[in-house]
């Protein structure tokens, strides 16, 4: 049927989790769903594995990638979190297995992969794609052309040549308004692993089109992944050693920051799984003044057990946004930790975070030339909008009355779907 037909399609590439909407005649937006072994998703994770065999560089991705990375025993090369060097002149590219992949040709095999369910429709010539971009990309010192210029790269390789980049935040908003009777200024907030991104949109109703102004946009580094590594690093990683002394010659050292470091994304503790890594940390458990926490350290890395620990670490930061206190229990061989926290420990850990967000926040406003009292509803997208002091920041400035959440996970590839069939059809 003619309704049925695909007029355009959103694509959004995450930091953790990606997803593709296809936007149709009728107005209907649909999701691409994957099957993995967690049941059917619609999100698909953003990583990327490969191995040799037979002198083949062969690679997988997706629930694929996270499988292998958990259960394959052989050697392989676990790629994840991407997105976050696009803006960093100093990626450029990496060595698997001999072979040379630019950060290009990194996205292009997972954004292949990723659409292949629909590649006839998506690839088509005509068909108008949207494709989220953060408004400030991850790095200390990010470069956005730079960052810009790749993805394009990345998608022409991938047979989309005809990608328009959009604001992430943009198609949020597309997905609030669709419903819209009356006009209003939107502010969105959309949380990923990597940014917090925001965008205050002018959204006005024209011989019953929707018509929509962008008045400002801003965004910080921080988000869901900094908050799961705050968790760590006060739960876990002083039960490992950190903070923790050795004796050099006559002298007491602190323990080097950098092992403790790699918990900042679980997928970084398999870099230390070498056997100088492990060499040094076994000498350093002959002279430390906390030989055990060592210990249970190297089974860490040894047992791969990064994943798991971040599966734990987001059901206590899940808890905590509904309970005043969650418990972390994790296991893995003679390994166990177990730890109280309480909602208003967490806050503090996170409370220059949220202040960072904030910060961002007012800055939309101010470049808006608006006061709060002028924005007509907010619309918060993203697993960390359901962080009760992240809420708190738009409840407090706004009233509860015009605050709103969207769908974690599908608002803004299903919005930037929107927003292409729009802006095909000026």
């Amino acid at each position: 049927m003619q309704n049925d037909k695909v007029v355009s399609v959103g694509i959004d590439f995450g930091t953790t989790n990606s997803v593709v909407a296809l936007a149709k005649a009728s107005g209907e937006v649909t999701v691409l769903q994957w099957p993995s072994r967690w049941g059917n998703a619609e999100t698909y994770r953003t990583a990327l594995l490969f191995w040799m065999e037979n002198g083949k560089l062969h690679h997988v991705s997706g629930p694929a990638a996270l499988d292998a990375k958990i259960t394959d025993e052989n050697e392989h090369r676990f790629i994840q979190s991407i997105k976050t060097h696009l803006a960093s002149p100093l990626f450029t590219e990496t060595r698997l297995f001999g072979k040379k992949l630019s950060i290009e040709d990194l996205i292009a095999l997972f954004l292949t992969d990723l659409t292949q369910q629909q590649r006839a429709q998506i690839c088509a010539p005509d068909m108008p794609i949207a494709a989220g971009r953060p408004v400030i990309f991850a790095g200390e010192r990010p470069v956005e052309a730079l960052a810009e210029q790749r993805l394009h790269a990345a998608y022409r390789q991938a047979g989309m040549a005809q990608v328009s980049l959009a604001f992430e935040p943009l198609g949020a908003a597309y997905y609030y308004a669709r419903n819209l009777q009356k006009d209003e200024t939107v502010l969105v907030a959309d949380f990923g692993g990597g940014t917090s991104d925001f965008s205050i949109i002018r959204f006005t109703k024209t011989a019953g089109a929707l018509q929509a102004r962008a008045l400002a946009h801003s965004g910080v580094g921080v988000a869901g992944d900094t908050f799961d590594f705050r968790l760590i690093d006060n739960l876990v990683t002083p039960k490992l050693g950190k903070g923790s002394l050795y004796k050099s010659h006559d002298k007491r050292l602190p323990l080097p920051s950098h092992y403790h470091a790699a918990f900042a994304q679980w997928h970084q503790l398999s870099w230390l799984k070498t056997p100088k890594t492990l060499a040094e940390l076994r000498r350093l458990v002959r002279d430390s003044e906390a030989p055990e926490q060592l210990e249970d350290l190297i089974t860490m890395i040894e047992t791969d057990a990064g994943f798991d620990l971040y599966q734990a670490i987001s059901a206590v930061k899940i808890q905590l946004s509904s309970q005043d206190s969650a418990r972390l229990i994790f296991q893995r061989d003679s390994l166990e930790i177990a730890a109280d926290v309480t909602r208003i420990q967490f806050e503090a850990w996170i409370a220059e975070d949220i202040a960072k967000i904030s910060s961002a926040m007012q800055q939309a406003i101010e470049a808006a030339g608006l006061l709060s009292a002028d924005i007509d509803a907010v619309f918060l997208t993203g697993g960390t909008s359901f962080v009760p002091c992240l809420r708190d920041i738009f409840t407090r400035e706004f009233g509860p009355a015009k605050v709103h959440i969207g769908d974690a996970f599908q608002s803004v590839a299903a919005g930037l779907a929107l927003y292409a069939r729009d802006m095909a059809a000026k």
